[in-house]
């Protein structure tokens, strides 16, 4: 996918990014009373959505249509708090504090379930295929789990909880990031520490360019930065205003140009990778009798050249328009 569009003749800009945009150009209701979580695929076709009333529920975005239902196990009441859709769509994997489950698209049938020891999940990451899953835990420890051998990998390299994983899509290469103020991208297969990305605060949140380009890191405090996984050295560090800025979601552009962001304070915003500048900014729609008006944007992608995606706490998929002066 190319995004030609959004690089302006004559040094123009997208449009002035201090006043956001609060009309989306469309709207769907996935869930009646708000969600817990949600995941979009890369290229937009699917929505997962978790809520505690519907369980999880796999939307086919083209459709706006309900695809398929899961709850994990028995459980009358849902709490997947996190999920996440393989790069090539093959596979769901969802997980509440202390069990994951991982699901096909193809079929909506369930592949396996697994139980955690004694420490709660924090976050998880899948490959293509539903090959390998990679589970951040509160014990420090991130598990890479190989399925079809069942193999399983600890890599102790973090001293703090874990926050935010990511795994690249052939499953060979993990980035997480902890309260230990480090985000590390290391070599599944051998748990070797290839980068280290320091943080002055406990980082919350990473995430992988799918092509092997980038690397995302953010910490709680004011520092995001984009890291160039060949060398390790940093491209770009966002040029953020807000300070204590907290990342809920993050997608790169398929062509690594663009990286767009959500914000647990309804923000949504698009940056340029290179220099770190911010583009446009949106602001999700709230959840209905939040007072004040409040929602967390659970997931983003990038629709086509023009357009965006977003999945939010109000139960909402949003589409919105980048605009051009």
């Amino acid at each position: 996918m190319k995004y030609p569009v959004l690089l302006l003749l004559g040094g123009l800009l997208l449009t002035a990014c201090n006043k956001p945009e609060t009309q989306p150009v469309s709207s769907w209701p996935h869930v009646a009373q708000g969600s817990y979580a949600a995941a979009i695929s890369a290229d937009a076709r699917y929505a997962a959505v978790s809520s505690i009333q519907d369980g999880v529920a796999l939307w086919d975005l083209q459709n706006n249509a309900l695809l398929y239902q899961w709850r994990h196990q028995d459980s009358s009441d849902n709490l997947v708090f996190t999920l996440a859709i393989s790069d090539d769509n093959s596979h769901v994997v969802t997980a509440d504090h202390s069990t994951f489950a991982l699901w096909r698209t193809a079929d909506g049938q369930n592949v396996g379930y697994w139980q955690t020891d004694n420490s709660s999940i924090r976050d998880i990451a899948l490959s293509n295929n539903g090959a390998h899953i990679l589970v951040g835990r509160s014990d420090n420890v991130v598990q890479h789990i190989t399925l079809s051998s069942g193999r399983r990998l600890d890599f102790l390299g973090h001293s703090e909880r874990i926050n935010s994983v990511a795994l690249s899509p052939n499953g060979r290469y993990a980035l997480t990031g902890s309260n230990d103020y480090q985000a590390y991208l290391w070599d599944t297969q051998t748990a070797q520490i290839l980068y280290s990305f320091p943080h002055p605060s406990r980082v919350t949140k990473v995430a992988f360019d799918p092509q092997g380009r980038y690397a995302f890191t953010a910490d709680s405090q004011q520092l995001a930065q984009v890291w160039d996984i060949q060398t390790g050295q940093r491209v770009s560090s966002l040029q953020m205003l807000a300070r204590q800025q907290i990342f809920s979601a993050v997608r790169f552009s398929q062509d690594g140009r663009f990286l767009l962001t959500g914000a647990p304070t309804r923000n949504l915003v698009l940056w340029d990778v290179q220099s770190g500048r911010e583009l446009q900014r949106w602001r999700v729609s709230p959840r209905v009798g939040s007072r004040p008006p409040s929602a967390v944007v659970h997931a983003v992608a990038f629709l086509d050249e023009n357009r965006i995606i977003s999945e939010s706490s109000s139960g909402l998929a949003e589409v919105w328009e980048i605009r051009y002066d």
